[in-house]
């Protein structure tokens, strides 16, 4: 059964998903289950897919992916920059405290 064609739709066209999205997404989830190196990745991913989709003007049906992949990426780097602040503090206090000097 075919459906008769009523000319174009007074809505606008369909919408379409973004490219990136599902990539950022999953970009977004490694990088805070498996390695938190992933996590600038998704963040400025993510960043230039939500520049991308604002400036279009057309409405992607995907954005929540992109925005949570990048969400995941900018808490995977903060907690990446927290861990290497903390080993930095600790090897400089095993320096001090002559823990390397045997």
């Amino acid at each position: 059964m075919s459906y008769p064609n009523y000319g174009p739709s007074p809505y606008g066209p369909p919408p379409q998903s973004h490219p990136q999205g599902t990539t950022i997404l999953v970009l977004g989830i490694l990088s805070l289950v498996v390695c938190t190196f992933i996590g600038p990745f998704a963040w400025s991913l993510g960043t230039r897919a939500l520049r991308e989709i604002d400036e279009s003007g057309y409405y992607y049906e995907n954005r929540g992916m992109v925005q949570a992949g990048r969400i995941c990426g900018i808490v995977s780097s903060v907690l990446m920059i927290v861990t290497l602040g903390f080993v930095i503090f600790a090897f400089g206090i095993m320096l001090l405290t002559g823990a390397f000097s045997r």
